[in-house]
């Protein structure tokens, strides 16, 4: 090789980094002592609130953050949906700049978990910070319909130290919410629902008592938005916090969150950290079950399909499913349901 290519493939080096051709290893959970170091600029405690959409996810973040102690928004999707939080470095390019020997700051270590616990405590806490200056408790939002408990092990190389929320719904409500949101949002439409629109709008009640179904079978089946996706995510996720998460992990039901607010909050605060719990935010959290922005989103969307379904209301199902459809849920998710005490058996 001359010293004329050497110099040139020396000076490429310098500028642009070292020429990759591998694949990048997976990247290294956060050490105890990366966290230890993250604290000491982003002191906050952190959690996440994961479930399945149309779960009343966002009606929980918006309870939760009614505490002065307590921050929260929504769709971070750090770990629930492609391409996440792991991607800004999941590269080996990124690979090489973080574990490169010259570079003296990663200390032999490859900087990457570091990076990422900064960038999204970074966004978490500012935010925080602008909610008012009592809030010291900072958590995310993002269902994991896509993910499942692929996002608890992903959250879980980043946040150990995080609290793990699990909101649940009856899968049965969450399917007839999913469809009429599919309905008003044209853009998730699949072959025949026109047709289904279109009787929808003329005649609601054809679909109502056990009548014509609101779904096809192809979309009640398909596993990455009907009844297998929900009970999938539901086994998974439920699964992965127990094993990771421990005593940091907290199921509640929207169910219960409906019928008792306060209390339900109330034990839901107490486990992110809260000093004490004031009576009086029980009326605030009457005020706030009691609107439904989703509600008034869909009606404005599309007004002629929204005032068909009471938006939220536990039972919805019993007025849109109709026999074939109750099989086709009770043979893929009903073991899910009698778990999570929705049903004492399959004879519904």
């Amino acid at each position: 090789m001359s010293l004329k290519k050497r110099v040139r493939d020396a000076w490429d080096v310098l500028i642009h980094g070292a020429k990759v051709t591998r694949k990048r290893k997976s990247i290294p959970p956060v050490s105890a002592e990366d966290i230890a170091d993250a604290k000491m600029f982003f002191p906050m405690d952190k959690f996440f609130i994961l479930g399945h959409s149309r779960s009343g996810n966002t009606l929980l973040m918006r309870l939760v953050r009614l505490h002065p102690e307590v921050h929260a928004n929504y769709q971070g999707t750090f770990f629930s949906r492609p391409p996440g939080l792991a991607s800004l470095v999941n590269t080996p390019e990124v690979e090489e700049w973080f574990t490169r020997g010259t570079n003296r700051w990663n200390r032999g270590r490859d900087l990457s978990p570091r990076v990422l616990r900064a960038i999204s405590d970074f966004i978490m806490e500012s935010d925080a910070h602008h909610a008012g200056p009592t809030k010291h408790i900072v958590g995310d939002k993002s269902p994991t319909t896509v993910t499942h408990g692929k996002a608890v092990r992903d959250m879980y190389q980043i946040y150990p130290d995080a609290r793990m929320v699990y909101i649940v719904r009856d899968g049965r409500d969450v399917m007839v919410s999913d469809r009429f949101r599919n309905f008003v949002e044209e853009k998730f439409l699949r072959k025949g629902d026109d047709k289904i629109i279109a009787a929808l709008r003329s005649d609601p009640k054809l679909f109502t008592g056990g009548g014509r179904s609101i779904f096809t079978e192809s979309w009640l089946r398909d596993k990455n938005q009907g009844a297998p996706s929900w009970a999938d995510n539901l086994k998974e996720s439920v699964f992965e916090g127990k094993r990771l998460y421990g005593d940091r992990y907290f199921p509640i039901r929207y169910e219960d969150i409906l019928a008792n607010p306060f209390e339900e909050m109330k034990k839901l605060w107490l486990f992110l950290g809260v000093k004490d719990v004031d009576p009086a935010l029980e009326k605030s959290l009457l005020a706030e079950v009691a609107d439904n922005p989703d509600e008034k989103w869909q009606a404005q969307r599309n007004n002629s399909l929204a005032p068909i379904l009471a938006k939220g209301h536990p039972g919805n199902w019993k007025s849109f499913f109709n026999v074939r459809d109750r099989e086709i849920f009770k043979e893929i998710a009903g073991e899910q349901l009698i778990q999570w005490k929705y049903e004492k058996d399959l004879n519904w």
